[in-house]
């Protein structure tokens, strides 16, 4: 019963989504302080219920990353898919954040954005970062289409 109040709670709040971290791999041994890691976390749309996104983000270890000083590289995946009936809210921004996480002490954050593809029923979720790499932000996309749910 406590799920259901959390779960009633974000979408009254209906801010960026807070994610489950799923997992995390190590890519590089340190010495002293934690491994550089890909990590994984989950996160649901809190106003489009039936969709869940992953994002996959590289964590910088070492002793500036155990204290939270490192920043954070720009490398990024993002996946979401239908896990259950879709449905749209009577009415749906052209483009809405949905998930924001800061990567660095100063300034630097990947969020996804919705967007809503209205012409081909689709979800669009675009991750990005907030820092420029070459005049060009880290970029991820996923789209999900809006259809039917189990037998017809």
């Amino acid at each position: 019963m406590r799920n259901f109040y959390s779960i009633c709670l974000s979408f009254l709040i209906a801010g960026p989504a807070l994610a489950e971290e799923i997992g995390c791999v190590t890519t590089t041994w340190k010495l002293f302080g934690a491994n550089h890691r890909i990590c994984v976390q989950a996160f649901g749309d809190p106003k489009v219920p039936g969709v869940a996104c992953h994002v996959s983000q590289a964590k910088t270890g070492g002793v500036s990353g155990s204290l939270g000083l490192a920043q954070d590289p720009s490398q990024f995946s993002l996946a979401c898919r239908q896990v259950g009936p879709i449905t749209l809210p009577a009415k749906l921004p052209s483009d809405e954040t949905i998930f924001s996480e800061d990567t660095s002490v100063l300034f630097k954050e990947t969020k996804v954005v919705r967007l809503w593809d209205e012409k081909n029923r689709t979800l669009v979720y675009l991750a990005i970062s907030r820092k420029l790499i070459d005049g060009a932000p880290a970029n991820s996309i996923s789209t999900v289409p809006v259809m039917p749910w189990g037998p017809r």
